[in-house]
């Protein structure tokens, strides 16, 4: 089996259109550390195995993920995909858009939930060196958990700080 980078920097075109479906966000959310068959995404991901079998080819011919295992069985060829990276580093004129995909696939991910998950959204006014090192804090925060390994739950974990469109001077 082939290792797993640590990150890919996204900045390309071709990346960020492989990156324009919430589907292949989904993949590559369920790819997170353990390989699967078309068979095994489409069951945990309730759709049909062309859909994902179309998506993931997307997603391998821009690099993002790869077959890692085959395996023979009844006459067939069973092939197991597995991410590239660990992680994806989002940079350029596509981060923006991008991530409003990826929020659409964490929809979807919380739309089947097992459980109520934790969900907060709050607006308040911070500094920009509060919101800086807000900022710093939660992706450190998140970028130091380890995985607990194969036989435990995969969880989604969403940070974002933002600061909302300000309105132009003089409309309310």
């Amino acid at each position: 089996m082939s290792e797993i980078s640590d990150h890919l920097e996204v900045s390309t075109a071709a990346q960020f259109k492989a990156l324009g479906h919430p589907l292949r966000h989904r993949l590559l959310f369920a790819l997170g550390q353990d390989a699967a068959t078309i068979s095994q995404l489409a069951a945990a991901l309730g759709t049909a195995k062309g859909n994902v079998a179309h998506h993931l080819g997307v997603l391998r011919d821009a690099g993002m993920v790869h077959v890692a295992e085959t395996r023979q069985v009844r006459g067939g060829t069973e092939q197991y995909y597995r991410r590239s990276v660990r992680r994806f580093d989002f940079v350029g004129e596509g981060a923006r858009a991008n991530h409003a995909v990826s929020l659409q696939a964490v929809a979807a991910e919380l739309e089947t939930a097992d459980d109520v998950p934790a969900f907060t959204v709050r607006n308040l006014r911070l500094t920009a060196e509060q919101a800086a090192e807000l900022a710093a804090t939660l992706d450190r925060m998140v970028g130091e958990l380890e995985d607990a390994g194969a036989g435990e739950s995969r969880y989604g974990v969403v940070v974002s700080v933002y600061r909302p469109r300000q309105p132009s001077a003089g409309k309310q």
